[in-house]
């Protein structure tokens, strides 16, 4: 449906903008309700942090963590990439600190926003994030990172988008965006709700890493990393065998890994031998009226293996490659090289979603779906993933190679250590989602009772 805004020209704000899409009623109308409930803007409060690391011009002499926008899951930072040397930086990167609110300007990441809960070593991130720090003590910067995470300053930002190769909002438009007046008691209760949800969530990353090095352990890899060859040579028997002849295939570091995988006392067998691999096959255009939950490679997070979103769509409107029925304990394997680690365990709330035909999607049998997901997304996996990819303008992993993935045989009570460590770091996230939910429904209701007055 077409959306109609009339603006005359002595309303615009100033802003020297006649794009349409600046004066869409969502921007409008959630512009309007910040001025109401507002005195301070974000400038009164929060400085933005402007400090650049130049790997051309300054030396690292200490361990640095970098973050890209890609980084921030479910509201924090994890992952990321350890930097020894200046080199391992690569382009100029924004230094921030802990109780920093970093928040992203460029359109496909918008709602990448994130409060920093952790301190310790030299932390550097894109220079697409804006990073604020507090000026004002009277105003906490968990305060400022739920209210950034609303719909209405979301709205905003979505409309405020300009530029065309790389659309994103005007750091001085975003710093001048009025703040939401709330009583001590209400920070306070906001406050503690983040830095919770904070605890959580570190808890949960946490968990997995002691799943997957009590798997490791297991198996004798741990802290294993195999060596990739400069050079090395293959038997042409082998590459007509294999119908490759491309070098990656025969890189020496993948046999490793399977090497070890045979060697283990308790024995291995085919993937295909523990799960079954679910085809593709449901089509959604069938049931036009019909609203599904969409998860796309983009919804998962690697960190712990979970999906942390999906979008909704009408089966009319499905993307052709929305051909998979997610049920409950299904492992889903992003089947595309360059994001291999896409790999999550499907919960209770995205049962019957429908998932791209870009994963792999495995229902376990004779192994548990918790043990399956550790293994899909440590290096036992992962290496044998890596090397079966082919292609050329999409490189990915053919359906067919998966009857030559080996895995072990993990012994039950080893299992059930793992399949706990698991279900509790997934627990825990999922109670960190809900303590964001509670802050950000604190906020939303703040401003309700402030435009109530």
């Amino acid at each position: 449906m077409a959306v109609v805004s009339i603006v005359k020209l002595s309303e615009l704000e100033g802003a020297k903008r006649i794009d349409p899409e600046f004066y869409h009623p969502e921007n409008v109308i959630s512009k309007k309700i910040l001025e109401k409930v507002g005195t301070r803007r974000i400038k009164d409060c929060f400085c933005s942090v402007r400090q650049i690391f130049d790997p051309q011009r300054h030396v690292l002499n200490d361990t640095a963590f970098v973050f890209n926008l890609s980084d921030v899951k479910s509201f924090f930072l994890s992952g990321g990439k350890i930097a020894l040397s200046s080199d391992d930086v690569g382009s100029a990167k924004k230094m921030f600190s802990q109780n920093d609110v970093l928040i992203s300007r460029l359109r496909p990441y918008l709602k990448e926003v994130s409060f920093i809960g952790f301190n310790g070593k030299i932390k550097l991130c894109s220079t697409e994030f804006i990073v604020l720090r507090q000026k004002n003590k009277n105003y906490y910067p968990e305060v400022l990172f739920s209210f950034l995470i609303t719909p209405q300053v979301q709205n905003i930002l979505l409309w405020s988008i300009s530029g065309t190769e790389h659309p994103r909002f005007h750091e001085d438009y975003f710093l001048n965006l009025k703040l939401p007046n709330f009583t001590p008691e209400t920070q306070n209760k906001i406050k503690e709700l983040v830095n919770d949800a904070w605890k959580f969530f570190s808890n949960s990353q946490s968990l997995y890493s002691q799943a997957e090095n009590l798997l490791l352990e297991e198996l004798g890899l741990k802290d294993f990393m195999p060596k990739y060859e400069l050079s090395y040579t293959a038997n042409i028997s082998e590459a007509f065998k294999a119908h490759r002849i491309d070098a990656e295939y025969f890189q020496p570091a993948y046999d490793t890994i399977v090497e070890k995988i045979i060697e283990y006392s308790n024995g291995h067998t085919s993937l295909l031998n523990f799960v079954d691999s679910i085809k593709p096959d449901f089509d959604p255009t069938k049931y036009p009226d019909k609203t599904f939950s969409y998860v796309e490679l983009a919804d998962v997070d690697e960190s712990i293996g979970i999906i942390h979103s999906a979008n909704e769509v009408k089966g009319e409107e499905a993307p052709s490659r929305a051909r998979r029925v997610l049920k409950q304990n299904d492992v889903i394997i992003s089947s595309v090289e360059g994001s291999l680690e896409k790999v999550a365990l499907v919960n209770e709330e995205y049962e019957g979603s429908l998932a791209s035909t870009g994963f792999f999607q495995f229902r376990a049998i004779k192994i548990l779906p918790q043990v399956l997901l550790v293994l899909s997304k440590s290096i036992v996996v992962q290496f044998q993933l890596k090397k079966e990819c082919a292609g050329t303008i999409l490189t990915a992993v053919p359906t067919e190679s998966l009857k030559r993935i080996l895995i072990p045989i993990i012994p039950d009570e080893t299992q059930q250590k793992i399949a706990s460590l698991v279900q509790q770091s997934h627990e825990a996230r999922r109670k960190a989602k809900e303590l964001l939910e509670e802050a950000k429904r604190k906020v939303e209701e703040a401003i309700e009772n402030e435009i109530g007055k």
